[in-house]
C-alpha cells in the first residue's frame, strides 16, 4: 500500500531570502503561495539593523504579496557589533521582529556587516536572553586558514559552546546544519538549542557541485559536504525530533551573478521544495514526519500556534514540472534542480478545522 495524499497543517519557512526591489517581487509569490509564515533574512544592501529598517522592509513585502495569498512574514534585525539593545527590545515587544540574526563576518552574502567579536555582543544577547527573543546562527568561522569543509565544526567549538556557557538562557537556533557535528551538537544539546535544515542539503552533497565540472547553481553557504553529512541530515530530519526543523534558506540570485568567475552563493528552492521534501520524506520511509518537520517543530521552537490552515500534497503520475527558469525586470533565475523527476504536487486544501493528523490515502 503507497501513500499517494498526504494532508499537512500549513507549513512555514524558518529562513528565507526574498531579497529587494524587483527581485522580491518576481519570487515571492512561490513562497506565499505554499507557506504561511517565514523568518525573513535581513542581510540587504545596507542591511536591516534597526526597528525602522525591518517595519520599512516588512512594508515593502507586505504591498508585493499577491492577491488571494495570506502569508506572514516575520521579521529579523541584522546583529552587529553596534546593535542597540534597547531598540531590539522596543522592536520585540511591539511585535515588529522574531528574531535577531548572527552574521560571521564575511560568512556569506553581504555578510560584511556582520560580528568580528562576540565579547562586544554578549549585552545584546543577555538581554535578549532576558526577553526570550531567540538567536538565528549562521554557523561558521571564516578564518581563512580552515577549510571550508570544516567551518561549522570549527564554529561549534570555538563560537558556539562560548556563547552558550556565558548565556546559557539564550535560545538558539543553529541555521542550515550541514555536518554531522551540527546534528550531533543539536541532537545533545539542551531545550535552548534548535536547528533548521534546508531542502537542498538533504539531496545534493558537495559531488553536485564538482563532478563532471563546476556547476554554479548547486553551489550555497554553507556549502553541501560529503555524503555522510548528507546522511545525517536525512536521520535528523525525518526523526521527527523537535529540535529539527525545515528552514529552505531559499536564495534567489540572477543567472549572470551565478555564472560569473565569482559566481554568488544560493538556490533558489522556493518553487518545488514541497515536492522535493515529500520525495525525500518518502525514500527514508517517513511520509508520517514531514508534517512535524515542516509545520510543527518550528512553530514550538519559536513559541507560536501551528498554522490552523491546511495544504494537500498529492503524488501524481505525472511529473511536478516547474520552469527551470523564472524572469524578472533585472534577469533570469534558475530554480533548484534536485536530479530527478518529482510526483508530489502541492495544493492548499480549503478546511476550517484542520485537527491534528496528518491525512493519508493509500493505494
Amino acid at each position: 500500500m503507497k501513500i499517494t495524499e498526504l494532508t499537512l497543517r500549513r507549513p512555514d519557512d524558518w529562513h528565507l531570502h526574498l531579497r529587494d526591489g524587483a527581485m522580491m517581487r518576481a519570487v515571492l509569490p512561490y513562497s506565499s503561495a505554499n507557506f504561511a509564515r517565514a523568518i525573513i533574512m535581513p542581510n540587504l544592501v545596507p542591511p536591516v539593523v534597526r526597528a525602522d529598517d525591518a517595519r520599512a522592509y516588512r512594508d515593502r513585502i507586505l504591498a508585493a504579496i499577491p492577491a488571494g495569498h495570506d502569508f506572514t512574514p516575520l521579521m529579523t534585525l541584522y546583529l552587529t557589533e553596534t546593535t542597540n539593545a534597547d531598540d531590539v527590545a522596543a522592536a520585540y515587544e511591539a511585535g515588529l521582529i522574531s528574531a535577531l540574526k548572527l552574521y560571521p563576518a564575511g560568512a556569506t552574502t553581504n555578510s560584511e556587516s556582520g560580528v568580528r567579536n562576540i565579547e562586544r555582543i554578549l549585552p545584546v544577547l543577555e538581554r535578549m536572553a532576558l526577553l526570550g527573543i531567540p538567536l538565528c546562527v549562521h554557523g561558521e568561522v571564516t578564518d581563512p586558514e580552515i577549510d571550508i569543509f570544516d567551518r561549522e565544526a570549527v564554529f561549534i567549538e570555538r563560537v558556539l559552546r562560548r556563547i552558550v556557557d556565558r548565556v546559557p538562557e539564550l535560545r538558539i537556533i543553529m541555521e542550515h546544519i550541514t555536518t554531522e557535528e551540527g546534528v550531533q551538537y543539536v541532537w545533545e544539546g539542551g531545550p535552548n538549542i534548535a536547528a533548521t535544515i534546508t531542502t537542498h542539503h538533504l539531496i545534493i552533497n558537495r559531488n553536485a557541485m564538482l563532478v563532471g565540472g563546476i556547476r554554479p547553481h548547486y553551489y550555497c553557504l554553507p556549502v553541501a559536504k560529503r555524503e555522510q553529512h548528507r546522511l545525517a541530515l536525512r536521520r535528523a530530519a525525518t526523526s521527527g525530533n523537535e529540535k529539527f526543523f525545515l528552514g529552505t534558506d531559499s536564495a534567489p540570485h540572477l543567472d549572470a551573478r551565478k555564472e560569473s568567475a565569482c559566481g554568488c552563493a544560493g538556490m533558489f528552492t522556493a518553487p518545488n521544495t514541497l515536492s522535493c521534501l515529500a520525495h525525500v520524506f518518502e525514500e527514508e520511509g517517513a511520509l508520517d514526519r514531514l508534517e512535524a518537520f515542516a509545520s510543527l517543530n518550528g512553530p514550538v521552537f519559536y513559541r507560536l500556534a501551528p498554522n490552523e490552515t491546511r495544504i494537500r500534497l498529492v503524488k501524481r503520475q505525472t511529473p511536478f514540472e516547474v520552469s527551470a527558469k523564472i524572469g524578472t525586470d533585472e534577469g533570469l533565475l534558475t530554480v533548484f534542480d534536485p536530479g530527478f523527476p518529482l510526483y508530489w504536487h502541492p495544493d492548499i486544501a480549503d478546511t476550517a478545522n484542520p485537527g491534528d493528523a496528518v491525512t493519508n490515502t493509500r493505494t
